[in-house]
């Protein structure tokens, strides 16, 4: 069955990790009063997160203007999120498997993959010509509004 979009957005950014306040400010547009908070916050935790490791992993050989691009796509009930990168291919699943479930305090990294897991309702990884793409799908039910009559 094919769903509806309410809205697609695109943003293409550089590497740099200081531009991170402008990929949440772009996602903002997307809120709407129907999301549930805690979804949305989700959301905004897993793009962060999917952005950093992006350009601090995916990119960390690349020129710090290499571009990564992001789609959001909103529907009535769920948000998916594109960050497509142009680093070297991995493998989603095995990187994950090798995770431990409890990743510690103090370790340097680990946990971004885990948290993108547990936020979403479908993490996808693909390679597609000289390109990947995390795919992130978060469903929600929308939150009904009175119209205050």
């Amino acid at each position: 069955m094919f769903l509806k979009s309410l809205q697609t957005a695109r943003l293409q950014i550089t590497s740099n990790l200081d531009e991170l306040s402008i990929v949440l400010s772009w996602f903002d547009q997307f809120y709407d009063r129907s999301i549930p908070q805690a979804t949305w916050f989700q959301c905004q935790l897993a793009l962060a997160e999917g952005f950093t490791n992006a350009a601090r992993h995916a990119h960390k050989s690349l020129p710090p203007t290499t571009p990564i691009e992001i789609q959001a796509v909103r529907f009535v009930d769920a948000i998916e999120l594109q960050i497509w990168d142009r680093g070297t291919e991995f493998d989603l699943q095995q990187a994950l498997a090798q995770l431990p479930p409890q990743v510690p305090a103090n370790a340097e990294g680990g946990r971004g993959l885990l948290l993108m897991q547990r936020l979403s309702d479908g993490l996808y990884y693909s390679h597609i010509d000289d390109r990947n793409c995390l795919k992130l799908i978060k469903r929600f039910t929308p939150i009904e509004r009175s119209s205050g009559l």
